[in-house]
């Protein structure tokens, strides 16, 4: 099983730099890596200091670049739907152009490159995978995706299907556009299962995220919500990276001034994140390009710590013997979370971020005694009887 490590954080902190020299350092430790990358900004590439080629290239000994062709997966992935949309946009008379343009979907091409990373995960060929993610907000809502999504075609795909069988012919003759054929609703069954794989995969025992920040108030408040959102979702997060660190000796008034503040907000990170590690990384003379210059940024970062251990702890979700459901929420606070029960789901809401939960077989016959927020995990306990509505 292949060892994946998702960095993200805070626009222009440095997490594809910090992506790209671990990935450097496992390859320089003599395992098969494959870096790729989520980022539509795709700048990767320009931080390994290469040309990206056609799919995976090797670009140092065991070290492999991965610059997802979007339009090439998109035909592959996402061909017989997006065929199905622009034949009816033109049918509603739009010219070709504009139906092609209104058939990219936002947030396709971060899509296409979580499915192409299950393909290379399923591949087997990899020790290691490292992902450099969008900004926090983007991989966020990405990495809330295919459950959400689950929710949906569990629900309205059976009875769409029943639908688009008996409305067809009516819709033909009166609305005079097409509507799609089984082929078309398989490819996006084909899909949803894709998406499914890759959340089974990203919240594995083998995967874990890494939140890059620097020592901002700013940037330290949105990596504490990013880390509660991620647990919210089921994703492990294992690690920190400070990056950007002031060095203190030799400063300046100016630079003094930086070592203060900073040293302030890393006693913060380092209490905020606990037991979590935290691994710094200096603020350096030059632009780290290069897989020299990323070398040294992975040793300045890791140390003698072992970057690809497997992440320790128990999952963010879990349900105990007793039958108590118990959901990791670290920093969250009380007032900022709501709990419903709804038939068999249990609703989880953690400020703007909301988690429809589907409870085992054994806890929806079971109506809820008690939740209780403490330690930053949240306890459901549960009781013989039937379901809360």
């Amino acid at each position: 099983m292949s060892r994946i490590l998702l960095f993200t954080g805070k626009g222009g902190v440095g997490k594809t730099t910090a992506a790209a020299a671990t990935a450097v350092r496992a390859a320089r430790s003599g395992l098969k890596t494959l870096v790729v990358s989520t980022d539509t900004a795709h700048s990767l590439a320009d931080a390994l200091g290469v040309r990206p080629g056609d799919g995976p290239a090797e670009i140092a000994p065991g070290l492999h670049l991965h610059q997802v062709d979007t339009q090439r997966s998109l035909e592959r992935h996402w061909g017989e739907l997006r065929d199905y949309a622009r034949g009816l946009f033109a049918e509603l008379g739009l010219d070709e152009v504009t139906a092609e343009e209104v058939t990219v979907l936002p947030g396709a091409e971060e899509v296409i490159a979580l499915l192409e990373l299950r393909e290379q995960a399923r591949a087997g060929s990899w020790d290691v995978i490292v992902v450099d993610c969008a900004p926090t907000a983007e991989t966020l809502r990405l990495l809330a995706l295919p459950e959400a999504l689950d929710w949906h075609v569990n629900r309205l795909l059976p009875v769409g299907r029943r639908l688009l069988r008996t409305l067809a012919p009516l819709v033909r003759r009166v609305a005079m556009v097409s509507v799609p054929e089984d082929h078309v609703v398989g490819a996006g069954e084909r899909l949803h299962r894709g998406l499914m794989e890759v959340r089974e995969l990203l919240t594995g025992p083998g995967a874990s995220v890494r939140l890059v920040l620097t020592p901002e108030a700013v940037v330290l408040a949105e990596a504490r919500r990013t880390l509660t959102s991620l647990s919210l979702y089921g994703y492990r997060v294992d690690a920190v990276v400070a990056n950007r660190v002031f060095p203190a000796e030799g400063a300046d008034p100016w630079r003094e001034r930086w070592v203060t503040a900073q040293a302030r907000h890393l006693a913060e990170v380092a209490e905020s994140f606990a037991p979590l590690p935290v691994h710094t990384v200096p603020y350096l003379d030059a632009e780290p390009v290069g897989l020299g210059a990323l070398a040294r940024v992975a040793e300045a970062m890791y140390g003698e710590a072992d970057p690809f251990a497997p992440p320790a702890g128990e999952p963010p979700l879990r349900v105990t013997p007793e039958g108590e459901l118990i959901l990791a929420l670290p920093l969250a606070e009380k007032g900022g979370v709501d709990l419903a029960r709804k038939g068999d789901e249990l609703i989880v809401t953690v400020g703007p971020y909301r988690r429809v939960l589907a409870l085992p077989a054994a806890l929806a016959r079971r109506s809820v005694r008690e939740a209780a927020l403490s330690d930053g995990l949240l306890r459901v306990r549960f009781q013989t009887g039937g379901p809360d509505d």
